[in-house]
């Protein structure tokens, strides 16, 4: 598929996805989400592939849906919204909460609406200082979506969410990792060397022993305490036979940088 939508490439095991539609601060259109969908299933299938860095282009990371896309008139029939979420946006929050490597999020400027739920369903969130997450919807007479009242109330706690959902006030960058939302913002100009430095440091790490680490914490939100020490038991008992386990044990004692292979 050639991209007109976003950009992809592939360096030294780390893939990096960009938003690429600045003039609309990277909002998604119907091309947009087969675009992404199309480069995530790259990201699944390529074993080389070993950890994903998603930003947008400009001076926005994504505002969400590009509401002309899918233009409803006042007095006019309404559109089906479900049908967006069901096809579109639901998909694309399983495939970045469930791929089996790293994703970090880049927010280099406003992330809105669903723009906002896509960067915090990856799994490492940095944002440039400037940046400003909002839940938009209650603008527009809707209920956040894209996971936005799943995700956020277990990153922010249930008060801060429900505020910011009601009331669509913009959440600067510093404060949401003040509030524990992302991992870290830093000044704009070091967005690009920091995302890129984490994303290769993932990229180079026990990749098997990542995923299994993503997916315990999100089936931690869930699960009681015995069945997710049972999980632990079991994560750890398939881990401990792998190579790249026996690889860090081995760099451990020898005082050295482990060189991991994901297997």
């Amino acid at each position: 598929m050639a991209y007109e939508t976003i950009l992809f490439d592939v360096a030294d095991g780390a893939a990096t996805l960009t938003l690429n539609r600045p003039d609309r601060l990277n909002s998604f259109t119907v091309q947009m989400h087969g675009e992404v969908a199309d480069a995530l299933s790259k990201v699944e299938n390529d074993a080389s592939i070993r950890a994903l860095l998603l930003t947008g282009a400009g001076r926005g990371f994504c505002a969400g849906q590009d509401l002309s896309d899918r233009a409803v008139a006042p007095g006019g029939e309404g559109v089906d919204l479900g049908e967006s979420l069901e096809n579109r946006y639901n998909p694309l929050i399983k495939r970045i909460m469930g791929l089996p490597k790293p994703v970090v999020c880049a927010v280099n400027g406003v992330a809105a609406g669903a723009g906002a739920n896509i960067a915090f369903a990856c799994d490492i969130v940095l944002a440039a200082k400037s940046a400003k997450f909002i839940q938009s919807f209650s603008n527009i007479g809707l209920v956040p979506d894209s996971g936005g009242t799943w995700i956020l109330p277990r990153l922010a706690g249930h008060a801060r969410a429900l505020g910011l959902a009601l009331t669509g006030e913009a959440l600067p960058a510093e404060k949401a990792e003040q509030w524990g939302i992302i991992w870290r913002a830093v000044d704009d100009a070091e967005l690009k060397v920091e995302s890129d430095k984490l994303v290769a440091k993932l990229a180079m790490g026990p990749t098997k022993g990542l995923a299994a680490i993503k997916s315990a914490m999100q089936r931690g939100w869930r699960n009681e305490l015995n069945t997710q020490l049972d999980l632990e038991r079991d994560l750890q008992r398939e881990l401990g036979r792998s190579q790249d386990y026996k690889e860090g044990v081995a760099a451990f004692g020898e005082k050295r940088v482990p060189k991991f292979k994901g297997q």
